[in-house]
């Protein structure tokens, strides 16, 4: 008995596979890389080591095209030293300056770090923007130092002398506020604890008389921005609008200076009538008891009486609205 030839599971299956085979020719040669190459018609993708050295010659490629331009920056750096050092004129050296200016920027940032609040970085730079002229002025490239460590040292020299002369506290009180505080430190990590007077005198050889007046010398040296903010939150004011003014009117003693008056007219209006003209004449219009009987056509006497009656009846009247 001979075995059942197999049957496709498509009917016409020849035609079916030579459609598919034709269909995935033109799907390869579609979606074939640009990187790829074609045998025989067909496009073929490259090995993955060819890959590899194509990657690895673009950054080649890339990273000498970096080192060409460093170099053309250095050489037109050194071109332009040598031009400065022949013409000395303004022009290369503005262009030498704006070269190394963010040398300043970094000298400025370091030495700032060290400096209260109200010292401006902005004003260090300027500074030091003064010391790197000086040093472009006084560089000689013929000797071969590198120019950045000596501009480094110009810089913070120009900064510091800056800050030096704008300093209005001499410079052996500042010593002396150093030597406080070395002391202190010293006591604070021997005692475990704050230092006393006595203690921090004999520490500094000093008397406990002679240390305050130091301190008191030290505490002039403290100074601080006015309009520095007292706290970080929202709406925190600054220290300004916390000092007091001497010269300002208390508000609350004027609200009720404001409100006595008013009940002393409102007690005024409700007095008889010849005992509201004589506390009028008397005390608005400085009139004596003598001119005021003139004006009621009554003794002085009367007068007194009658102004005696009109204050007891006052003073009646503000401690009724008092309680």
């Amino acid at each position: 008995m001979t075995e059942p030839t197999p049957v496709p599971d498509d009917a016409g299956g020849e035609a079916h596979a030579a459609n598919t085979a034709s269909a995935a020719g033109r799907h390869t040669a579609t979606d074939a890389p640009t990187n790829g190459h074609h045998v025989n018609g067909v496009s073929q993708r490259e090995p993955a080591s060819m890959r590899a050295r194509v990657f690895d010659a673009n950054v080649s490629s890339d990273s000498e095209t970096e080192q060409r331009d460093g170099g053309d920056v250095e050489a037109g750096i050194v071109g332009l030293w040598q031009a400065f050092g022949q013409y000395r004129d303004q022009r290369r050296r503005d262009r030498l300056v704006l070269h190394y200016a963010p040398l300043v920027k970094y000298v400025a940032g370091r030495v700032g770090t060290g400096l209260p609040a109200h010292v401006e970085v902005s004003d260090l730079i300027q500074s030091g923007i003064f010391g790197l002229v000086d040093a472009i002025e006084k560089f000689e490239p013929e000797r071969g130092l590198k120019f950045e460590t000596y501009a480094m040292q110009r810089v913070r020299g120009a900064i510091l002398d800056d800050l030096r002369a704008q300093d209005w506290v001499p410079r052996s009180v500042r010593s002396r506020a150093r030597d406080v505080e070395r002391a202190e430190e010293r006591l604070e990590a021997k005692l475990q604890r704050s230092a006393t007077d006595t203690e921090l005198a004999d520490e500094l050889a000093l008397s406990v008389e002679e240390l305050r007046e130091l301190l008191a010398q030290l505490q002039m040296t403290s100074v601080v921005a006015l309009d520095d903010l007292i706290g970080v939150e929202p709406g925190t004011a600054s220290l300004a609008e916390t000092l007091p003014d001497e010269s300002a009117e208390d508000p609350v003693t004027a609200l009720v200076n404001r409100d006595s008056r008013r009940q002393l007219a409102e007690a005024v209006e409700r007095l008889g009538e010849r005992d509201r003209v004589v506390v009028t004449l008397y005390y608005f219009e400085n009139l004596t008891l003598a001119e005021i009987g003139k004006v009621l056509g009554v003794t002085e006497s009367r007068v007194c009486q009658l102004h005696t009656r009109a204050v007891l009846r006052l003073r009646g009247k503000l401690t009724e609205n008092a309680n």
